[in-house]
């Protein structure tokens, strides 16, 4: 079997494999097929792959002989690949329907890594959180670099200064590494979430849990939140402008799969807060959690830096592209046989569940959902 690797387009900085993952696969007695330069912008070079074992080759004899494709974004694919070939990346199949049946029109199997199943399983599978764990320290440092005063508190000779307060929305993955960056440059952390369920983790790392009775069970949204009803919408915004109005920091990570993210800091929020504050929207690529948020930009209002950053990750990208690497490496397992050779086995609830096309049908039932039925 052959794996080829695409080099990322601006302002993807992430690559699919670095080269001791490649030296893994060929262990494996998996070809590895690099495109020139593809680690680049990972601080990974072409000989660090010639010496994993890899060819370092073009674009175009990768997507001709290629059995495994991978990219980490969908506009990276390009041109036309192998006939049955394999694509894997984060395809984020649920905002592009129409490009999933366009591949399945094409014959080409689908893995996007985006949906692997949230189960104890597949957590050494699982990009959203090894990507989301960056992305929670560096919307931390992000903040800290934007924010006007200190983070901790600091006693001197002029007079003493108190430590910035920290609002997190969402004790995800991506919250509570947010929560455990601010607690170590000295912040006080106040966090919000609709999950009960996450509170004592939340304390363990030594923050307020902020909370509203009545939210909907979300133990089965792997993860995500879920939509909640208007009575309890109302009573999280009140209880969110409480605290959101003494806060300096804010930091925002509710997403709903296939949805647009959830308006949790309204526009009146933001004009209560104190000039100079940030708020940090991870969630800004499915819409953002603010009124005012857009994406990869920086807003300012009534003194307020509302930034919208959905690809923090991608700043971090030789981690980045290592964790992703070994996530992308534990889910081929499952899918290469002990010879080397590509196998798939649609027995298995993993394989099954991140495959969102194969032999010429969108068969993710989520997706197929949302495709028109002339198309």
């Amino acid at each position: 079997m052959v794996i080829g690797v695409l080099k990322e387009h601006a302002p993807e900085t992430r690559v699919s494999l670095v080269p001791e993952v490649v030296a893994a696969f060929v262990k494996m007695n998996v070809k590895v097929l690099v495109e020139h330069g593809a680690g680049v912008t990972a601080f990974y070079t072409d000989q660090s792959y010639k010496d994993a074992g890899a060819e370092i080759t073009d674009a175009s004899q990768i997507r001709s002989s290629a059995d495994v494709v991978l990219a980490m974004q969908a506009t990276n694919i390009g041109g036309a690949l192998k006939p049955g070939a394999v694509l894997m990346g984060i395809f984020q199949p649920l905002f592009n329907p129409g490009l999933m049946q366009q591949w399945a029109d094409k014959g080409y199997s689908v893995f996007s890594m985006d949906t692997i199943p949230r189960t104890t399983r597949a957590q050494s599978m699982d990009v959203l959180s090894s990507q989301a764990n960056i992305a929670g320290y560096k919307a931390v440092l992000l903040a800290a670099m934007q924010y006007c005063r200190y983070f901790p508190m600091f006693m001197t000779a002029a007079g003493s200064i108190p430590p910035a307060k920290v609002l997190i929305l969402g004790a995800g993955v991506a919250g509570l590494q947010a929560i455990a960056t601010a607690k170590r440059l000295g912040a006080v952390v106040e966090v919000f979430d609709t999950r009960p369920a996450v509170k004592e983790e939340v304390m363990s790392l030594g923050a307020k849990f902020v909370e509203v009775e009545g939210a909907a069970d979300a133990s089965k949204a792997g993860g995500y939140a879920v939509e909640q009803n208007e009575d309890f919408q109302r009573r999280q915004r009140e209880k969110i402008h409480e605290h959101a109005r003494k806060s300096d920091i804010i930091i925002t990570t509710a997403q709903i799969p296939g949805r647009k993210a959830p308006i949790l800091i309204t526009k009146a929020m933001i004009e209560d807060m104190r000039p100079g504050s940030v708020i940090i929207d991870l969630a800004s690529v499915t819409g953002g959690n603010t009124d005012l948020t857009e994406n990869d930009k920086t807003i300012m209002h009534h003194g307020v830096a509302i930034i919208g950053n959905s690809a923090l990750a991608a700043t971090a990208p030789a981690d980045a592209s290592k964790v992703y690497s070994k996530n992308v490496l534990n889910f081929a397992k499952l899918i290469i046989d002990k010879e080397g050779g590509l196998k798939l086995n649609f027995e298995d609830d993993i394989v099954k569940g991140t495959c969102i096309t194969h032999d010429g049908k969108v068969v993710n039932e989520r997706v197929n959902a949302l495709i028109p039925v002339n198309s």
